[in-house]
C-alpha cells in the first residue's frame, strides 16, 4: 500500500517484550472433576510440607527466597500473605512461620506478563517535568503485555521527548508488583474496585493483570488521557476493554499515583462495546466520549456521568479504501487551536490495520472538518510481521509544541515511535 509522501519522522527506538519481567501471582490447584478425594488437593500439598524434616524445609525455603528475591521486593511478605489466604482452605492452623512461608510459595507462581508481546501504547505527559529535556517533556506510557495463556495485562514505562534527539525510554525496574484488591473500599458487585501495587517504587513496577471476573481473560488496550476538570484539577483517566472470557465491555480506570488504581464498571448500551476514548475535558458541561459500538464507525457520545454511556451519534464512517472494513479511534482526542485532533485506525483488505487522522470541530465535535485521505502510518515490509501480521495501532498520542508524538504497536508484537509537526499533518488532510 502506498501512502504517498511519508510526513512522519520514524525514530530508531523500539520496545520489545521482556520475558524476564515477572510478577508473583496466586497458583490455584484443585482436583479435576471425577477425581475428588476426601481431603482437598490444597490440604494434601500443605500436609506434605508439614511433614518435611526441618533441614530439608530450611534448605528449600532458602532456595525459594533467594531465587525470588533476585527480581521481587518483600518476598517474605508476599509468600506469607499467600499462606494466610490459603490457611483455612489448606487446613494449616498452628503452622510455624517457616512452614507457612513455604506453603505460601507452593501456592504461588511467577508470571511473565509480557513474554509474548508488548504493544498498543498510550502516552500522557507527567505532572512532574523535572529533568525534562530543553524544549521537550517527560511522559508515561501504558502498554498491553501478553503472557502465558494469551492473557493481557497493562504495564508502564517512563520516557522523554527531545526535539533534537527524539524519544528516549528509560529502562524499567527489574522488579514488578502484582495488584491486590483493597477489600475495604471495593464493591462486591464489581461496580468499583480499588487495586494497589503494594511496595511499587515507580510506575514501571506496577502491573495490572486481571483480578476481577469481568476482566478474567484480559485487560486490553488502555487509552489514557490527562483529564482536566472544570476547576483545573488534573486526573489520569483511561478506558480499557475488560474481557471475561465470554464477553467484552469497556471499563474506566483512574491512576491515583501509578501505584493505586480505581476501576469502574461502565453502564449503558455503548459501554458494552470496545474501543471507547474519553475527551480530555467536559464539552458544554458534559463528559464526552468517542465510541465504536457498531464495530464499524466512530460515534460521539455525551453523559452527565463518567460511568454511564448510551445512545450517541455516528460521525465518521468508512469511506476510503484502507478503511472499508472498519474505522475507530487510536486514543483520546487531542485539543489543538484548530479543533479536536483524532488519531484513527482503519481496517482494509487482508485485514490490514492502518493509522490515520481527522479533525473535529472544537465547539461541536460531531462535525468532521477534514480527514487523512491516505494512511499516516501503515504496515511496511520492514514492520509487519509478528503475533498478528499487517497491523499498526495506537491507543493514544499527545501534542507538544505543535508536534504530534505517536507511539504505536506493530503486528501486536512490539512498539515503535514516530512524530510529525501538526501543521504538516493538517496540510495532508482534506
Amino acid at each position: 500500500m502506498s501512502s504517498g509522501t511519508d510526513i512522519m519522522t520514524h525514530w530508531p527506538v523500539n520496545l520489545r517484550p521482556d520475558p524476564s519481567r515477572t510478577v508473583i501471582r496466586p497458583f490455584d490447584v484443585s482436583d479435576p472433576q471425577g477425581f475428588e478425594q476426601a481431603e482437598s488437593r490444597p490440604r494434601r500439598i500443605a500436609d506434605r510440607v508439614r511433614a518435611m524434616d526441618d533441614q530439608t524445609l530450611r534448605e528449600e525455603l532458602a532456595r525459594v527466597m533467594d531465587s525470588l528475591s533476585e527480581r521481587h521486593h518483600n518476598v517474605e511478605h508476599v509468600v506469607t500473605r499467600r499462606f494466610e489466604e490459603m490457611r483455612d482452605i489448606a487446613g494449616c492452623v498452628g503452622v510455624d512461620t517457616d512452614r507457612g512461608r513455604l506453603i505460601g510459595a507452593y501456592f504461588s507462581e511467577e508470571y511473565s506478563f509480557e513474554s509474548a508481546a508488548l504493544f498498543n501504547p498510550s502516552i500522557i505527559a507527567l505532572e512532574d517535568q523535572d529533568g525534562a529535556p530543553e524544549g521537550g517533556l517527560r511522559f508515561a506510557l501504558s502498554l498491553r503485555g501478553i503472557g502465558e495463556g494469551h492473557l493481557s495485562s497493562v504495564t508502564f514505562r517512563i520516557g522523554s521527548w527531545d526535539p533534537k534527539a527524539g524519544f528516549a525510554i528509560e529502562a524499567p525496574s527489574s522488579h514488578a508488583i502484582a495488584p491486590m484488591i483493597e477489600k475495604g473500599l471495593s464493591h462486591e458487585d464489581g461496580s468499583y474496585t480499588r487495586i494497589i501495587c503494594e511496595g511499587s517504587n515507580d510506575p514501571t513496577e506496577s502491573v495490572l493483570f486481571p483480578v476481577t471476573p469481568s476482566q478474567a481473560r484480559g485487560i486490553e488496550d488502555l487509552r489514557m488521557t490527562r483529564f482536566v476538570e472544570e476547576d483545573g484539577r488534573v486526573r489520569a483517566l483511561g478506558t480499557y476493554t475488560a474481557f471475561s472470557g465470554s464477553a467484552a465491555r469497556s471499563e474506566l480506570l483512574e491512576a491515583q499515583d501509578f501505584r493505586s488504581f480505581d476501576l469502574h464498571a461502565m453502564t449503558g448500551d455503548a459501554a458494552a462495546g470496545k474501543g471507547m476514548a474519553l475527551f480530555p475535558r467536559k464539552i458544554d458541561g458534559k463528559f464526552a466520549m468517542l465510541g465504536r459500538q457498531d464495530n464499524e464507525s466512530l460515534w460521539y457520545l455525551t453523559s452527565d456521568e463518567l460511568t454511564h454511556w448510551s445512545g450517541g451519534e455516528k460521525i465518521f464512517e468508512p469511506e476510503l479504501f484502507w478503511e472499508f472494513v472498519q474505522v475507530g479511534n487510536c486514543g483520546s482526542p487531542i485539543e489543538i487551536d484548530e479543533g479536536w485532533l483524532v488519531i484513527t485506525h482503519g481496517v482494509g483488505s487482508v485485514r490490514n490495520y492502518c493509522i490515520g487522522a481527522c479533525l473535529l470541530d472544537r465547539d461541536d465535535p460531531r462535525k468532521v472538518l477534514k480527514r487523512m485521505q491516505l494512511p499516516l502510518v501503515h504496515p511496511s515490509p520492514k514492520e509487519r510481521d509478528g503475533y498478528v501480521p499487517n497491523v499498526v495501532y495506537s491507543c493514544g498520542a499527545l501534542v507538544h509544541d505543535r508536534v504530534l508524538l505517536l507511539p504505536y504497536g506493530v503486528a501486536d508484537n512490539f512498539v515503535s515511535f514516530a512524530s510529525v509537526h501538526v501543521d504538516d499533518l493538517l496540510a495532508a488532510m482534506k
